[in-house]
């Protein structure tokens, strides 16, 4: 006689999708629908709708298009994240890089980009990356979520801060690694560096190509820093900061004599799981400077950062990671501590100050 195994059920994560296309709301409901453990609850046409939906469904995740009628997606996100805050990822075409920006500072959590030509024919593309983040909801510490701060509470402005022309080598180059909640984690770090700073940042954050000039844009308007996409051969000097381009890896190259070193910026090859790729900076980082290379590693999904982050504690450096305390995804900063290469591990505004401090 066999006995029935009774199975935990999983419980399907819940999403509304808000979109002025009737075609684009019925295609993201029908590729979320088509996964096991997800359920589409409702659906909106306007930023009116999709408020009174939110309020009353309750739902794990929101996919949103930031250009509708009546109420645009950024009205929503303001009232959304006061009254009831919720991961919302937001489905944008590549020409409206500043208005992911901006929602992501109003606290999207993440954001697909589409095409605008062939948005059919795209949707299996746009499918698979969006089921892969709503299902990172299961993983959010709503907690966290809830009570991270927005960017619209910050000092920085859109208007271009003040800058010493002076060129300086830096102090220390510090590697910075970010996926997932990671944009708005940079911004709050790069809004508390002076501009005087006597060091410099390489940044890895995991984005698609053409989005990145545009993040290192926005992060020059809202900090003191000077921020610039990266490009091959540019020295790595005082108070600046270099963004990885996307679908590409930047590099840290040792100076010779009293130069400043050079960011190099590489296509991506079969060994980069990442792209880009923290552990080919941190290494980079290790191989450059030693004992004196620091890596920091953010909140974003996966394990990008722990093998580089060994490399800098065996070469005698330092590694911070963000504690899950106010990480929005643990999984970059968590497969360090795991690994057992953290030096710290602090809240991202004691990681600020630890930056600011650093000489």
């Amino acid at each position: 006689m066999t006995r029935e195994m009774n199975l935990p059920s999983v419980t399907p994560t819940t999403v509304l999708v808000v979109d002025d296309s009737a075609v684009n709301r019925r295609s993201i409901a029908e590729i979320l629908d088509g996964a096991a453990d997800v359920r589409v609850v409702g659906r909106a046409a306007d930023g009116e709708q999709a408020l009174q939906l939110a309020l009353s469904l309750r739902p794990d995740v929101i996919t949103l298009d930031l250009e509708m009628p009546k109420m645009d997606g950024f009205t929503f996100l303001r009232i959304l994240m006061s009254r009831q805050p919720t991961p919302v990822i937001v489905v944008s075409s590549y020409s409206a890089k500043e208005n992911v920006f901006r929602a992501l500072e109003l606290g999207a959590l993440d954001f697909v980009a589409k095409t605008e030509h062939k948005p059919d024919g795209d949707f299996q593309r746009i499918g698979r990356e969006l089921l892969a983040k709503v299902l990172l909801a299961r993983t959010l510490k709503r907690g966290v979520f809830v009570t991270r701060p927005k960017l619209d509470s910050f000092s920085g402005t859109d208007s271009e801060p003040p800058r010493s022309a002076d060129a300086q080598p830096a102090r220390q180059v510090v590697g910075i690694a970010s996926s997932t909640g990671g944009p708005t984690a940079l911004m709050q770090i790069a809004a508390r560096l002076p501009a005087r700073y006597p060091n410099a940042l390489l940044m890895t954050q995991h984005m698609p190509e053409n989005f990145t000039r545009t993040f290192s844009e926005r992060l020059n308007r809202r900090s003191e820093l000077r921020v610039r996409e990266a490009a091959d051969g540019d020295e790595v000097v005082a108070g600046l900061g270099l963004v990885c381009p996307g679908g590409r890896c930047l590099t840290l190259e040792a100076s010779t004599s009293f130069a400043a070193p050079k960011a190099r910026v590489w296509p991506p090859t079969a060994e980069d799981r990442y792209v880009p790729s923290a552990d080919r900076l941190f290494t980079s980082r290790a191989r450059a400077h030693g004992p004196k290379a620091v890596g920091v590693i953010l909140t974003g999904m996966g394990d990008d950062g722990a093998e580089g982050a060994r490399a800098i504690r065996d070469a005698g450096g330092v590694v911070v990671v963000e504690s899950d305390a106010t990480a929005i995804v643990y999984g970059m900063p968590g497969a360090a501590v795991r690994a057992g290469v953290a030096t710290h591990t602090l809240p991202l505004p004691e990681i600020a100050e630890y930056l600011r401090a650093l000489r």
